[in-house]
């Protein structure tokens, strides 16, 4: 079956629109070793990162060649053969609130050269990602930002923040309850077995989260490149339950500092079970020799607080912006997730692309089921696009843009709405992409 990423050629429209300024908008063959090579190295240069080995290179084919990957290239510039613009996308499931998922247009690798700025080269990528989607029918786009002032003018709005953890490990002793069942110490590869069939089910639990594709668990366990100094220190945990089913792992390194300092580095931690997350927190926090445990990527909501001695130990600095969301099918998305209250709202949205507006009408009924269909009756809640990817996972009240003078109606409307979109967790994404 081919993958619905794959099927639409270039965007036209962003064809043209870079023609007109003597540039080339084009899909990159990643079947092409060489072609795909220009193109990651103008992706890498891009986010500063160094240049790509030929290992390195043929690595990143093999994980993500998959994927459609769009190059922009000047046949002026001095090496033409290298993208001055680069961005790669394909569909991923997103988890919406109610443990369930929806196809999203993951858009990652978005990159202008600085000898190419103001020639409207991001908006054609931006705006030809949200096109093709929109051909493949998938119903939202998604991303993490680097840059928190770029998205929001194409209609992407923060949907599930994320902040670090760090905890001061000498200051705390456990407070929560004992588990049940028992963490093992699992060897990378080992885990590696173990590892997407756990998480496909721990992601179900939070919204926001993102499906991670087989690639990234190989770099995350440093299977790529398994003699690297990296590598070498990644250490891996398994949590069983009382009956010895699988649970949760831990990903994680320790940087040694001094003979008896340290950092444990969290890298990924999942549990499908809030007794899974716990006994993987007491592990990590029960290591000798270090003074801080520091995981990124964590939810602004962590339980974690609660389960230590003294929560003053405990500090967060946010991300706040971290998961991005772009609704291109209101209705297909107001009915991919639950609810929490039965309710009857109209919603006027404006969108100034043009793709999700009109009104709305979103019924819920006591299972937390949606149904939406047009309307044309006066609305309860006006508000754009931004402001319905705020609310549409749970982690923006309707209240709160109401507030700022995001968002309008009436007030009864908006109390329902803050009730009828709140979710059971707070939506949060634990890796970038």
């Amino acid at each position: 079956m081919t993958e619905p990423h794959l099927v639409p050629p270039a965007d036209a429209d962003s064809v043209a629109a870079l023609a007109a300024r003597g540039l080339r908008y084009a899909l990159v063959d990643t079947s092409d070793a060489v072609a795909f090579a220009h193109w990651l190295g103008a992706d890498e240069r891009g986010f500063h990162a160094p240049a790509p080995t030929p290992e390195r290179t043929e690595s990143a084919r093999e994980r993500v060649g998959y994927r459609r990957t769009t190059g922009v290239y000047d046949g002026a510039a001095a090496e033409p053969e290298s993208p001055v613009a680069t961005t790669s996308s394909w569909v991923a499931q997103l988890t919406v609130p109610g443990g369930r998922t929806m196809d999203a247009w993951a858009v990652s690798s978005v990159t202008v050269a600085p000898t190419h700025r103001r020639r409207g080269i991001a908006r054609a990528l931006l705006e030809g990602e949200l096109r093709t989607a929109v051909a493949a029918g998938v119903p939202a786009a998604i991303l993490t930002a680097s840059e928190a002032t770029i998205y929001g003018r194409f209609g992407f709005a923060p949907a599930a923040p994320a902040t670090t953890v760090s905890v001061a490990r000498r200051r705390v002793g456990w407070a929560g309850p004992p588990p049940a069942g028992t963490v093992h110490f699992r060897s990378p590869a080992a885990l590696r077995d173990e590892v997407e069939e756990i998480a496909g089910r721990a992601l179900l639990r939070t919204p926001g989260e993102v499906d991670r594709w087989p690639g990234f668990w190989d770099r995350m366990l440093g299977l790529t490149d398994p003699t690297s100094e990296r590598s070498r220190g990644i250490r891996a945990a398994r949590y069983d339950d009382a009956d010895g089913h699988p649970r949760g792992f831990v990903a994680y390194s320790v940087q040694r500092t001094e003979p008896d300092h340290g950092t444990v580095v969290v890298d990924q931690l999942l549990a499908e079970t809030d007794e899974a997350y716990r006994a993987l927190w007491r592990f990590v926090l029960e290591h000798d020799f270090v003074d801080e445990v520091r995981a990124t990527l964590r939810s602004v909501d962590e339980p974690l607080r609660w389960m230590v001695s003294d929560p003053r130990a405990i500090t967060t600095s946010e991300y706040g912006d971290h998961l991005w969301l772009r609704i291109l099918d209101a209705a297909a998305v107001l009915e991919a997730r639950t609810y929490s209250a039965p309710s009857r709202l109209v919603l006027r949205i404006d969108d100034p692309l043009g793709y999700a507006s009109g009104t709305v009408v979103l019924e819920t009924d006591a299972a937390g089921r949606a149904f939406v269909h047009e309307s044309d009756e006066p609305a309860g809640i006006r508000l754009g696009i931004e402001e319905l990817g705020a609310i549409a996972l749970g982690a923006t009240r309707p209240s709160v843009l109401a507030a700022a003078g995001r968002l309008a109606g009436d007030a009864h409307a908006i109390r329902t709405a803050d009730r009828v979109f709140a979710a059971d967790r707070m939506p949060h994404l634990g890796f970038w992409f």
